[in-house]
């Protein structure tokens, strides 16, 4: 069974950084798309970067520039390097992932419903 454990949040002021850490087991996917998404109170959760098993990536526009995800295969763990944060990225943010025929198929979607197994969360708050 699929298991994905988000880590890494908490609270920092407008400005700093925070490195989310996803660990996941129990899949053996060998193509697949891998994703951070977040969801802020009375919003839709949203898609924030992604990354496929060719290690191709997309990003929102809203954190271009200051999001990097990358993922570490050996230890099957994704991470979202989050700088210069702001208080509107104050959200609940999961991990999740898909696997897939083909890399190709993943087409750099960041759309919550492409992807079918999901972590609990971590909760990240910037203050102004």
């Amino acid at each position: 069974q699929v298991e994905m454990v988000e880590s890494g949040g908490g609270s920092v002021q407008a400005g700093g950084s925070l490195r989310l850490s996803c660990a996941a087991s129990g899949y053996t996917y060998t193509s697949y798309c891998m994703g951070w998404f977040r969801q802020a109170p009375g919003k839709e959760r949203e898609g924030v970067a992604i990354i496929d098993s060719n290690g191709s990536t997309k990003y929102a526009d809203s954190v271009k520039g200051r999001f990097t995800i990358s993922q570490d295969n050996a230890l099957n763990t994704l991470y979202l390097q989050m700088n210069s944060l702001k208080p509107e990225d104050t959200a609940m943010y999961y991990c999740a992932v898909v696997g897939v025929p083909s890399a190709r198929y993943c087409s750099g979607s960041l759309a919550p419903v492409t992807y079918n197994r999901w972590g609990q969360g971590t909760q990240v708050t910037v203050s102004s």
